[in-house]
């Protein structure tokens, strides 16, 4: 249990403990929650008509940029891989003396 949760459960049972009906105080509790979220939803912008969309146009941004940085970093690893074996046979000619071959 957080220490939100604690200190909601600990003002209910004061709340109970001086004669307050518990449905009423859970009510309160309730209507509290549901204006607060509504103010951290317009706060952020996100309290119009256009908000889920909104969401889920991010969503989906969101969810293409991640395929394409998976992409770009499969292929980056590709190349690096084809550089290092390029890398491997022009040493392997050097070292066979295949360069001074070619040059003559």
């Amino acid at each position: 249990m957080t220490e939100n949760e604690e200190m909601l459960a600990r003002l209910v049972a004061q709340l109970s403990d001086q004669g307050s009906d518990l449905v009423t105080v859970r009510a309160v509790i309730e209507e509290a929650s549901e204006l607060g979220a509504s103010h951290a939803l317009h706060k952020l912008g996100l309290s119009d008509a256009h908000a889920r969309k909104d969401l889920d146009e991010l969503r989906e941004l969101l969810g293409a940029w991640r395929i394409a940085r998976r992409g770009a970093l499969r292929s980056a690893l590709g190349w690096l891989a084809k550089a290092m074996v390029a890398l491997m046979l022009f040493g392997m000619a050097v070292r066979f003396g295949l360069i001074d071959w070619l040059g003559r």
